[in-house]
């Protein structure tokens, strides 16, 4: 039984370093936007978007906010983006049913709700699939 139980020991030892190595470097915040971007085409920049259709939000640690409508993935980098971190809450007080430039996001730690820095919303990049056969 000992011997059973060292051999699969020594196997996830083993296999440990293979692990890491097929799981690849680990990729920047910058990266994985330009991964999620793939295959899309950026639009003309707009300063306001529906929160109506806003589904689903996402940030890149000092690097961006996302948020998907539809099809349609907008990308804001703000200003003060240094305050951005993926393990954070945003909290967003807007004025009507729109998302705009200007508009301020707080940022507050998840398990505390301490209180982490705000970033101001700069313009929103709208990037769309490209269509097959371009």
């Amino acid at each position: 039984m000992k011997k059973i139980v060292l051999a699969l020991a020594a196997m996830g030892v083993l296999a440990a370093p293979a692990a890491v190595s097929a799981k690849g470097p680990k990729l920047t915040p910058e990266q994985k936007l330009e991964k999620l971007l793939e295959g899309r085409v950026a639009g003309k920049p707009v300063s306001c978007i529906s929160l109506s259709n806003a589904r689903d939000s996402r940030i890149f640690d000092k690097t961006a906010i996302v948020y998907e409508s539809g099809s349609t993935i907008y990308v804001n980098r703000p200003q003060n983006a240094s305050s951005l971190d993926d393990d954070d809450v945003m909290v967003t007080e807007t004025h009507g049913s729109q998302l705009c430039r200007l508009d301020v996001v707080k940022m507050h730690e998840r398990t505390g709700m301490w209180y982490n820095g705000f970033v101001s919303l700069n313009d929103f990049v709208p990037y769309r699939k490209v269509a097959k056969g371009s």
